[in-house]
């Protein structure tokens, strides 16, 4: 990571910044590295941004009508959220995991690297999951 993004994310765990505009401004610093020389060989695909879930349903569960649900969540937000934990400090982690854990969620953030989530996202890159039953369409894919 350089130096100017450890900033940006310095700032958004500061509080001085929202995680929009530390997005924005991470990608900004995408946009302006360099670019690969014209000779180069091109990058075989493009890197998602997007995980999205979208549900369709014919009939809300007290019967109000049709329900859609459209969610886009930023990658790139899971990015800089395992950034920011390595910020909190390893006794904090640890009390905060085992309350997840009383509530049902076990995770143990004290194990949460980056490069886990840079394996995430390079798994999520090929899942595109459709779900159609006669009451409702749900998919989850990465864009």
């Amino acid at each position: 990571m350089n130096e100017q993004s450890r900033q940006i994310l310095e700032m958004l765990a500061e509080g001085k910044i929202s995680a929009d505009e530390a997005e924005r401004l991470l990608e900004a610093l995408e946009r302006e590295r360099p670019r690969a020389a014209p000779g180069d060989a091109p990058r075989a695909k493009t890197r998602p941004k997007y995980l999205r879930v979208m549900v369709n349903s014919a009939e809300t569960a007290d019967g109000d009508g049709p329900s859609h649900v459209n969610i886009q969540v930023p990658l790139q937000l899971l990015r800089a959220g395992v950034r920011l934990a390595s910020l909190v400090p390893p006794q904090a982690l640890t009390k905060v995991s085992a309350e997840l854990n009383k509530s049902g969620v076990p995770i143990d953030l004290t194990e949460l690297k980056p490069q886990h989530i840079e394996e995430l996202v390079e798994h999520l890159e090929e899942v595109s999951v459709g779900v159609v039953d006669r009451d409702a369409k749900v998919q989850v894919f990465c864009e």
